[in-house]
């Protein structure tokens, strides 16, 4: 169906639907891409103080059959929030939509408008001794809308899970312009079709989150962070089962390090302090998250003594103070902006069966190697089969030249994932970058099953078309 610009006569038609302050000037940050691989556009740009607003704007827009493009942080990977093709865009952003609507302590529940940021609703549930575990590199500036959109993921999933493991209700406005009320704090809500995981997930394409109620978990009383060094990813995995054997679920974190990542760091980020004089081949950070009356630090101690005995540890380091803590998750999180400054090649946000992951680190390894020299760094969330495979050029060769070989050696790796029954998206989404892939490797009944729900709830096609599911 044909689609029209967010044109001056839309515009015009605009300024008589809500108050002059909703609509801005077209700004260039939201329509960039944060790796710098394309260049988006914006038609008309507008920020919403409220709910009605949203829907006044999506209604306007579906009587003029303009695309919709909604706009949280700008974090995202995929390209989901940058719209380079097809009519320029009403771009609906919800950074004014920032508010934390109420917590709930009794009931491990909060509630928070889209446009409100992740570091923000953490802090917001801290202040009420309760923690919202979703965790992830871009907190400080990513908002919870887009977070639920895109169904993201972090670093604490293997005890918490993704973002749609922690939303109990949605408030969302679909296509139409009509307003979901779905903003339930309950648990148990057996009424017909669940709406809200389908919003979920569905980065925009289906609608536009506007709030949420979010589940809250107590803090541990105590935390324990270690890196330790293993003698291969194997290794790691079972250590992982031998953390989980002593601790139970106060495993909240496990993230598996390759040396690549680290001399990465060494070479662009030399001032983050690393624990190991010489970059290890393979080392895990592991975090515990205790109930009261449990001493992190003897678990760890125990943790590596019997993963020594096991032949499951070379070395390690155990946190002793909360100054210690951070620096240790300071070197795993420099490593996405350490990899940037590098260059990458190709990126990958894959995920397979954990127990595959060696399998997988090693032929990809191979498979790679035999169309020429590259780096490669693996790393990310082990402990739920998440990994971002990054190619980079030899060192001290010009990422450009490399360029070319992009598309076949992303589909090397994608085409491994897919044959090892993993997911070519663990945490990022589709997006527009991923499209063609996801009708590559998806299944052909659930791809007809996700279009025929887009042309129900979206039949003009205006929700971010060209996102997830290619026109």
């Amino acid at each position: 169906m044909t689609l029209n610009a967010a044109d001056e006569v839309f515009a015009t038609r605009l300024t008589t639907l809500v108050p002059a302050d909703v609509l801005r000037q077209p700004e260039a940050r939201y329509a960039q891409d944060p790796r710098g691989r394309r260049e988006g556009q914006v038609g008309v740009l507008a920020l919403p103080r409220d709910v009605h607003q949203v829907s006044i704007l999506v209604k306007a827009a579906a009587e003029a059959r303009v695309p919709v493009l909604p706009y949280g942080g700008g974090t995202g990977l995929v390209g989901g929030q940058v719209a380079w093709d097809g009519p320029a865009p009403l771009v609906i952003s919800l950074e004014r939509m920032s508010a934390i609507r109420g917590v709930y302590p009794t009931e491990n529940v909060l509630v928070a408008e889209a446009g409100a940021v992740l570091a923000d609703v953490q802090a917001a549930a801290e202040a009420e001794d309760r923690l919202f575990p979703l965790s992830l590199a871009a907190e400080g500036s990513c908002r919870i809308g887009g977070n639920l959109s895109t169904n993201a993921g972090g670093v604490n999933v293997l005890r918490y899970g993704n973002a749609r493991d922690l939303c109990l209700g949605l408030e969302a406005v679909l296509p139409n312009g009509e307003i979901w009320n779905g903003l339930t704090r309950l648990r148990k809500d057996n009424t017909g079709y669940d709406l809200r995981n389908l919003l979920v997930g569905a980065e925009g394409t289906l609608g536009i989150i506007t709030a949420a109620a979010l589940k809250l978990s107590p803090v541990p009383v105590g935390q324990g962070t270690a890196m330790i060094v293993v003698p291969s990813a194997a290794a790691a995995l079972d250590l992982l089962a031998l953390a989980r054997a002593i601790v139970g679920d106060g495993v909240s974190a496990f993230e598996l390090i390759h040396r690549q990542g680290l001399e990465f760091l060494a070479e662009v980020l030399p001032d983050v302090r690393q624990p190991f004089a010489e970059p290890p081949e393979w080392c895990v950070l592991i975090e515990l998250g205790l109930a009261a009356g449990l001493d992190p630090a003897q678990m760890l101690e125990q943790l590596f003594e019997q993963a020594v005995a096991q032949d499951l540890a070379l070395d390690g380091v155990i946190a002793q103070s909360q100054a210690q803590r951070h620096d240790l998750w300071t070197v795993r999180e420099h490593i996405p902006e350490a990899n940037r400054l590098i260059g990458s090649i190709a990126s990958h946000d894959i995920s397979v069966p954990i127990s595959l992951i060696p399998e997988f680190v090693a032929e990809a390894g191979k498979r790679i190697a035999a169309k020429g020299e590259y780096r490669i760094n693996a790393f990310g969330h082990a402990g739920d089969g998440n990994l971002h495979y990054n190619i980079f050029p030899p060192k001290g060769q010009p990422r450009d030249a490399y360029k070319p070989m992009s598309a076949d050696l992303t589909r090397i790796v994608h085409d491994l994932v897919h044959q090892m029954g993993g997911s070519i998206s663990a945490e990022h989404g589709i997006g527009r970058l991923k499209a063609a892939d996801l009708e590559r490797y998806g299944d052909p009944t659930k791809l007809a099953a996700m279009r025929a729900i887009k042309a129900a709830l979206d039949p003009l096609g205006i929700m971010n078309p060209g996102a997830v599911l290619r026109g």
